[in-house]
């Protein structure tokens, strides 16, 4: 690997055929580095993001991710209030898979600098539900990978076998996640187009001077499915700041009867990511790997001890390498998306110089307000948290739609007593199996 961006900028020239191309450049946002990436500058103004893979695994991601973008077709593109990146072409630089997609630009903002309220949590569940309401055939008709909720819920199960096997589970965290698996009332959903797994960075954002943030764009489809939406949502254990607000937006936006479970299932989807890597790392015969994942795994069933769905009591030092380690996992190895070669994605950290003046960076308006909006100083490795006290606080109580569209009163009969609605039943159900998992973690 390590070529250069004027190499990487041939492969323009095969994939579209006839394009000049004028300048060539490295990406301002390199990944995780599985890929070689640039973008090319054509001579009628466009930007391209070139992708080039050098092994089997990469190479397969690269033709899923083609393939995804091959499926949205027009109409469904159409139905989305955002970008996804245009299929240019593929072609081969060497013996290597080589991808062009249309560059997206923007800026990107990581999961712990996600701010609550007005603005990028909101525009971002909103984005999710966009994705989710899209209809089943663009998934099928393209052969991409359709899964029932029981299909979701066995590969959960054999995945926590696989893992506890390893003898490196603590019994805790195989017994809490067992009872998940077990409990019938997590897994009552619909099914829906999925990206697989969200990321705080497939979000691609441009600044609105009244609005704040905003997303104009999604990346990282090479994931594209049918299955449970929790999966899109796990990563919100890693934004505490954001996740309620993006949870209630989605909520709000969603096109299906209400999932009262959903907020659960992201959860133990997050906590599954660590037992991922130690089945990754087992599968792999790497002991480095087992027992990184093995620490991390104690030091989430430390921070359990205190608090069943919410916030780990502490960021500790094993918590926070959690997060790194679920960086390092190939994609092969769980199901999150790469983000890293599709858009020239700014750092919030460069849109502003010391004295506090922003730079000039794309189109944003009001760039100095959107730093310092964007802005946290001193912010530590998040930590895996998720469902907090507040969500466990809310599913236990009726509310009123106005106070929060993710709970509905129901109807009250002439002489004043509650009717049960479906989807109160559903949100009962809910609470029920939720009391259920937690008071699984003390026995």
């Amino acid at each position: 690997m390590g070529r250069s961006p004027f190499t990487l900028a041939a492969a323009v020239t095969a994939a579209l055929p006839g394009a000049e191309v004028t300048g060539a450049r490295a990406l301002s946002a390199d990944g995780d580095g599985r890929f070689d990436s640039a973008v090319a500058t054509l001579a009628d103004g466009r930007e391209l993001a070139i992708r080039v893979a050098d092994d089997d695994e990469t190479s397969r991601e690269l033709a899923a991710e083609a393939l995804a973008l091959r499926a949205l077709t027009a109409g469904a593109r159409a139905m989305l209030p955002f970008r996804a990146p245009e299929y240019i072409g593929e072609t081969r630089l060497a013996d290597a898979h080589a991808l062009v997609t249309e560059l997206l630009p923007g800026f990107q903002i990581e999961a712990a600098m996600v701010p609550a309220g007005r603005g990028a949590a909101e525009s971002m569940g909103a984005a999710i539900a966009a994705v989710h309401a899209l209809p089943t055939s663009v998934v099928r008709g393209a052969g991409l990978t359709t899964r029932s909720a029981q299909e979701s819920r066995d590969e959960l199960a054999r995945l926590v076998d696989a893992a506890a096997s390893t003898g490196r589970v603590p019994a805790r965290l195989t017994v809490r996640w067992r009872d998940a698996i077990a409990d019938d009332d997590l897994w009552r959903f619909e099914s829906t187009v999925v990206l697989g797994g969200v990321q705080s960075t497939s979000f691609i954002f441009r600044d609105d001077a009244e609005l704040g943030p905003e997303v104009t764009g999604l990346i990282g489809w090479h994931s594209l499915a049918v299955g449970d939406p929790a999966i899109d949502l796990s990563w919100l254990s890693t934004a505490p700041d954001a996740a309620e607000d993006v949870h209630a937006s989605y909520a709000r936006a969603a096109d299906r009867g209400p999932d009262a479970a959903l907020e659960v299932r992201a959860r133990l989807l997050a906590e599954l990511e660590f037992a991922r890597w130690l089945v990754h790392g087992d599968s792999l015969h790497r002991p480095d790997i087992v027992d990184d994942a093995a620490a991390l795994l104690e030091a989430l069933a430390e921070g359990l001890h205190s608090d069943d769905l919410g916030v780990i009591a502490s960021r500790t030092e094993g918590v926070e390498s959690a997060l790194d380690a679920l960086d390092r996992v190939p994609a092969s190895a769980v199901s999150g998306v790469d983000t890293s070669m599709q858009t020239d994605a700014y750092n919030p950290n460069d849109l502003w110089h010391d004295d506090g003046d922003a730079q000039s960076t794309s189109d944003l308006s009001d760039t100095a307000n959107a730093a310092r909006r964007l802005q946290v100083g001193g912010l530590e490795t998040e930590d895996l948290s998720g469902v907090r006290d507040q969500v466990s606080e809310d599913l236990g109580a009726k509310r009123s739609a106005t106070d929060d569209a993710r709970h509905v009163r129901a109807p009250e009969t002439a002489d004043g007593s509650d009717e049960g609605s479906p989807e109160d039943e559903a949100q009962r159900a809910a609470r029920a199996a939720l009391q259920r998992w937690k008071s699984s973690d003390s026995e």
